[in-house]
């Protein structure tokens, strides 16, 4: 499968899987859902992102300390964020209305 395939069916997984846990726990939070979601996605980023044991290691250069892993990170966090159909919120308080 390739790369960009694979990362759509897993963000549907995702999607999925909040749905399913907010259906059988209508109490819960969607917030509190997030929250663990996107813990465990981190997580695992973080533990497939960790660089190899050669020091010179040109593929693992962008990633080979934590801050250099976190500057990564939160750059395909941003990206991924502005790229969503729900970045922008009706709700917004910065929305102009007329």
């Amino acid at each position: 499968m390739e790369s960009h395939n694979i990362q759509d069916a897993v963000a549907d997984e995702i999607v999925d899987l909040a749905n399913k846990l907010a259906e059988a726990n209508p109490d819960a939070d969607y917030w509190e859902i997030a929250d663990g979601l996107l813990s465990g996605a981190i997580h695992w980023w973080l533990y497939a992102n960790m660089p190899c044991d050669d020091p010179n290691c040109e593929d693992c250069a962008p990633i080979k300390t934590a801050e250099l892993r976190m500057k990564t990170l939160r750059k395909l966090v941003s990206d991924m964020a502005e790229s969503s159909d729900y970045y922008h919120s009706p709700n917004d308080s910065n929305v102009a209305r007329a």
